[in-house]
């Protein structure tokens, strides 16, 4: 069967479509598509959606429902995280939704979105060791360290590339006070953070921050995923991308990466310091880029609580 998985996130709105094999009870992804509508572009806490981007979700779920009825979808998940948490317009949304398109759309917390990324970005790497995964979205960031056991820890930080963009790095290139005041915000959200992860842990890096980063250290025009899933960055090379982003203009970065950065070429600046603070934080010398996070996390999530796959042990 295949199972569709929606994440509308603060920034993008993505589609899994994963295939699930009950014989031999495997789950591979047939197709992934995406889209950038930046739900949360200006949203400050108990603000509202906008109409227009309220319009544009609509069209990209209703196109999204055109692929899933194609693909003869036994089930549609959707999972809304930050824009909608802090979103007072939320739950009008949500009902919208549900009366045009019959879709159910879930908020998740902050714990469940981490427990969930950590579930689809860590599930082929469960066994042995503990993980940590850092998942930058646009308004909030997820960091969360365990195993096939249990998760240890985990916390969503009120940071995200959107959000770090709109209210310190507000234009591009931005200026050296703009940089120093971005890095000392970073720093000081994550300060406490080598106190409950150790340091130099395997670490795994989902979302749209490390798949970009990973497809221009690989010189990838246009995004690949079996090029980008389980690639690695590491602390060296992430700092030289910094020094180069910081002096482009956000029509100089899509010019020089091409379309593996349309619609993230004024917020990877944010992104990549943010991911190089963590780094700092956990001493680690690299991570490992994946391309799967929340909305595998959600299918792997659906399938273990109806009985229908195990987690080795």
């Amino acid at each position: 069967m295949t199972i569709a998985s929606i994440d509308i996130g603060s920034n993008t709105v993505l589609l899994l479509l994963a295939k699930f094999n009950s014989s031999l009870k495997t789950l591979s992804a047939t197709a992934n598509f995406h889209k950038i509508p930046r739900l949360s572009q200006g949203l400050l806490p108990n603000g509202e959606i906008s109409k227009e981007k309220i319009d544009s979700l609509l069209d990209i779920l209703i196109d999204y429902k055109n692929i899933c009825d194609k693909y003869s979808c036994s089930n549609i998940l959707i999972n809304a995280t930050n824009a909608f948490r802090i979103a007072s317009n939320s739950a009008e949304i949500i009902n919208l939704v549900k009366d045009k398109l019959s879709l159910e759309i879930k908020t998740i917390s902050g714990d469940e979105e981490g427990r969930l990324t950590f579930l689809g970005s860590a599930f082929p790497f469960l066994a042995g060791e503990s993980k940590a995964v850092i998942d930058i979205g646009g308004g909030s960031t997820e960091i969360i360290f365990g195993n096939q056991e249990r998760i240890v820890y985990q916390n969503s930080f009120d940071i995200g590339v959107v959000s770090l963009t709109e209210k310190i790095l507000t234009s591009l290139p931005s200026s050296e006070e703009m940089i120093i005041d971005a890095v000392a915000y970073i720093d000081k959200t994550f300060l406490l953070l080598s106190e409950q992860i150790p340091t130099n842990v395997k670490t795994i890096a989902v979302a749209g921050t490390p798949t970009t980063l990973s497809s221009i250290k690989q010189e990838i025009k246009i995004f690949d995923e079996k090029l980008v899933d389980n690639s690695s960055i590491s602390s060296s090379e992430l700092k030289d991308m910094i020094r180069v982003l910081k002096e482009l203009s956000k029509d100089e970065v899509l010019k020089r990466y091409g379309k593996v950065v349309e619609g993230r070429e004024d917020i990877l600046l944010a992104g990549s310091l943010i991911l190089y603070g963590i780094m700092q934080k956990l001493k680690l010398n690299e991570v490992i880029v994946s391309s799967k996070g929340l909305r595998y996390g959600a299918v792997v999530d659906y399938l273990l609580k109806n009985k229908l796959m195990e987690i080795d042990r």
